[in-house]
């Protein structure tokens, strides 16, 4: 390692050892205390605000300024609570998550792989893992890998630690592609985050504007012949989740692949939306994900 790669590591373990020692609750206040503060400070927060004024041109400045700050607010927290995945635990009140329609997991888990799981970066997402474990369902997942091969080990290490077991991973890339390919053609169930900024793709429509859209889970779905179950986290508290599974769906399976998986590209586009509409404080605004549309502004 660097000695750069070095300090970020250094500083990284610091930063779980102290959120650590302070219990779930206090460590996403103190977290969110911080990012509420500071982060509409930090030059990102434009990009977030073009995003809003593209997609949400119904709210006004104050409006889109306090989306902003709860944009912030949730992420840190998301920091925050990380050291404290492993513990967190389906509960009624406190530290730990709620599950809504977890009879859609039940269900999935009795079925058996192979299977996608649709997701956004709403809530702390990190949660899903321990959450649908508990209903019996094994899921692995694609990842973007940090720069720091340390700091990256720390966090699948940490994910690890919550799950009880080694939890499939795979990096964005081919290779990611075709190892998730292999673990859905032995049975294995996918979960995949797919409303980020794509350089390549599709075009599909994303809050009324063109976005490139990643294909991947309409064409392993189609492929496979496979459920997709769509769900989504939302926060309600320091270190109080709840977790949302709606009912499976199948992808579109015709004689017109390329259809097909326009089709199911614009029901996972749409469905991610409506998420976000209904809480636009706790989605990922930050970045581009219309880096067209939003140029023109």
């Amino acid at each position: 390692m660097t000695m750069l790669q070095r300090l970020e590591y250094a500083v990284a373990r610091a930063f779980l050892a102290l959120f650590r020692a302070l219990g779930p609750a206090a460590a996403s206040n103190l977290a969110g205390a911080i990012g509420h503060r500071l982060g509409p400070m930090i030059p990102t927060s434009r990009v977030a605000e073009a995003n809003l004024v593209a997609a949400m041109p119904g709210l006004d400045r104050a409006e889109r300024r306090q989306v902003i700050g709860a944009v912030w607010d949730n992420l840190a927290r998301n920091a925050g609570e990380f050291p404290h995945l492993a513990g967190l635990r389906e509960t009624s009140v406190g530290p730990g998550f709620e599950i809504v329609g977890a009879e859609h997991g039940r269900t999935l888990a009795a079925r058996g792989g192979p299977a996608v799981l649709l997701t956004a970066h709403c809530g702390n997402w990190e949660i899903l893992p321990v959450a649908l474990r508990s209903l019996g369902l094994r899921f692995g997942f694609f990842y973007r890998a940090a720069a720091n091969p340390a700091v990256d080990q720390l966090i699948i290490d940490l994910r690890a630690a919550a799950m009880g077991e080694p939890v499939p991973m795979f990096a964005k890339g081919a290779a990611g592609a075709r190892g998730a390919y292999a673990h859905l053609a032995r049975g294995g169930m996918l979960c995949m985050l797919t409303d980020q900024k794509l350089n390549d793709g599709i075009e599909v429509p994303f809050f009324g504007m063109t976005a490139m859209t990643a294909p991947a889970l309409a064409v392993f779905a189609r492929k496979f012949r496979c459920p997709i179950l769509p769900v989504h986290v939302e926060r309600i508290g320091a270190a109080r989740l709840r977790v949302v599974i709606e009912p499976a769906v199948h992808a579109q399976a015709s004689e017109d692949k390329a259809a097909d998986i326009a089709e199911t590209s614009l029901w996972m586009n749409q469905t991610i939306e409506r998420w976000v509409r209904a809480q636009p404080g706790q989605w990922l605004w930050l970045h581009r994900r219309w880096p067209k549309r939003v140029a023109e502004l």
